[in-house]
C-alpha cells in the first residue's frame, strides 16, 4: 500500500493503485491515479480478458477502481495500468486500506490542530519528521496504540499526547480469538460430576468461556490483545486439566475458521 505519509512521484511497478477513469477512448483510457495526482494509460488489452468489442461496456466516466502498475517510465513521466491483472481480492484489500489511511490521516490532523499546530508548513513540518520513521499513517497508528514509547522520537509532545488519546477515543484495540474443541472423559468412577463442574469452572477463572456442546465435547474459547496471550489462556486450561490427570482424561484440537 501507497498511501503514505509523504507520497513518492511516481508509483512502483507491479504496485496496487488507486484509479479514476477519466477519459475513453476507442482503444484505451486515460485515468487519474488518486494517491499519486498523476495521469495513468488503460490499454484496453488490460482492460479485462478476452475481446472487447466496445469499451463502454467496461468502463465509465468517472468510474473509481483499482489497477496494477505495469509499466512507468519517469523521463516521460508516463504510467501505464492494468485492471485485469488486479485480483479482486488484491482490489477490496487495497480499497479497505486506502479507506482506513484516509481515517487515519484524519486522526493525524486531529492530533496536530489540538496541540495547536495548524499552519500547513508546521504540519508539513511534523508529516517530513513522522516520515522519517514511519511511512504509514496506519503503521504511525498502530505504533501508538501499542506503546506511547514507539512514537516518543516526535518532539513535539503535545501532538504525542494529544495523539494517544485521540486513539483511545476513536479506535477500539484489536481482540484476537482462538477457540479449540474438547472432548473430556472420566478416567475412573473417582470423577464424578462436583469433579467435572470444579474443572470447567478453574477454566472459566482463567478466562476461558466454556460451552457445553453435548456429552462428551466442548467448545473452548479465549481471547486476548494477541494470539499469544489468547493462546497462553488456553495453556493454563491444559494445566488446569492435567492437575486431574488421575480423574479425567481429554482430547483437545484447534478449531479452525475460514
Amino acid at each position: 500500500m501507497k498511501c503514505i505519509i509523504l507520497q513518492k512521484q511516481f508509483p512502483e511497478n507491479k504496485e496496487l493503485v488507486l484509479i479514476r477513469i477519466k477519459k475513453i477512448m476507442p482503444h484505451g483510457a486515460y485515468a487519474e491515479l488518486v494517491e499519486y495526482g498523476k495521469d495513468a494509460y488503460l490499454p484496453i488489452s488490460e482492460i479485462a480478458s478476452g475481446w472487447i468489442k466496445n469499451i463502454h461496456e467496461f468502463v465509465k466516466d468517472g468510474q473509481r477502481d483499482v489497477g496494477k502498475v505495469i509499466s512507468v517510465d519517469r523521463e516521460k513521466g508516463s504510467i501505464d495500468v492494468s485492471l485485469k491483472k488486479a485480483t479482486s481480492k488484491e482490489k477490496s484489500n487495497k480499497m479497505t486500506e486506502y479507506g482506513l489511511e484516509k481515517r487515519y490521516e484524519k486522526l493525524f490532523e486531529q492530533a496536530a490542530s489540538d496541540a495547536g499546530i495548524k499552519d500547513k508548513k508546521d504540519v508539513d513540518a511534523l508529516r517530513e519528521e513522522i516520515a522519517s520513521k514511519v511511512d504509514t499513517y496506519s503503521n504511525l497508528i498502530a505504533a501508538a496504540q501499542e506503546d506511547s514509547k514507539n512514537i516518543a522520537f516526535v518532539q513535539n509532545r503535545k501532538f504525542c499526547d494529544a495523539l494517544i488519546e485521540i486513539i483511545a477515543k476513536n479506535i477500539k484495540p484489536k481482540v484476537y480469538e482462538v477457540s479449540y474443541l474438547m472432548e473430556m472423559r472420566s478416567s475412573n468412577k473417582k470423577a464424578d460430576i462436583k469433579t467435572i463442574r470444579n474443572v470447567l469452572s478453574s477454566m472459566e477463572k482463567l478466562g476461558v468461556e466454556v460451552l457445553y456442546l453435548g456429552a462428551p465435547r466442548y467448545r473452548l474459547t479465549a481471547d486476548g490483545d494477541s494470539y499469544l496471550t489468547a493462546e497462553g489462556k488456553i495453556k493454563a486450561a491444559r494445566n488446569a486439566l492435567d492437575a486431574y490427570s488421575g480423574k479425567l482424561s481429554y482430547e483437545m484440537k484447534n478449531e479452525k475458521h475460514d
